[in-house]
């Protein structure tokens, strides 16, 4: 059968086999497949820490337990969807980190914006420095509330969360950072 998804601009179509590959877990590989997918639905140049999020926090059950409690998540979850549905916070016209240097790795190329390509490689160096080969759901959420200045975290602090208390609480989760 074939795929009937069509592809983002100037990237390849999703590929679960080769994002595994790329050093992340099955359920990490899942969850930014379900970004890509997210991505294009909503109209977007590129995977961004926002579509990241927002798929992390729909398929990891420990991504989500990092939150405070039930209503912190559900106010994130709601300024996720209002995005994705084309009210509230608004970032089509513009690249998330475009002032920053981008960084490429084997898991976020093309297609993704300067901050996902950073916080997929933070969740990898993270990853390792716990002696893990793969990078899971808390390793890239613990990326992504580590960046003051992306997407995600604006998300996070319009919805309540405190960024820098989350990433601790990732970190004390986890015995190491």
């Amino acid at each position: 059968m074939q795929n009937r998804m069509p592809r983002m601009p100037q990237q390849p179509a999703p590929n679960h086999r080769a994002e595994s590959d790329a050093g992340l877990t099955e359920e990490l590989a899942a969850a930014v497949a379900s970004a890509r997918r997210r991505a294009l639905r909503d109209g977007d140049r590129q995977i961004d820490t926002a579509h990241l999020l927002h798929s992390l926090i729909e398929s990891d059950p420990v991504v989500r337990a990092a939150f405070d409690g039930g209503p912190q998540l559900a106010r994130v979850l709601g300024y996720l969807v209002q995005r994705s549905i084309g009210y509230g916070l608004r970032w089509q016209q513009a690249v998330e980190g475009a002032d920053a240097i981008p960084v490429v790795t084997e898991a976020a190329g093309e297609g993704w914006s300067p901050s996902a390509s950073a916080a997929m490689a933070g969740a990898s160096r993270r990853a390792g420095r716990r002696g893990r080969e793969r990078a899971g759901g808390p390793d890239l959420l613990a990326a992504l509330a580590a960046d003051r200045e992306c997407r995600a975290v604006e998300v996070l602090h319009r919805a309540g969360v405190d960024a820098a208390l989350l990433a601790d609480r990732i970190v004390e989760a986890s015995g190491q950072g």
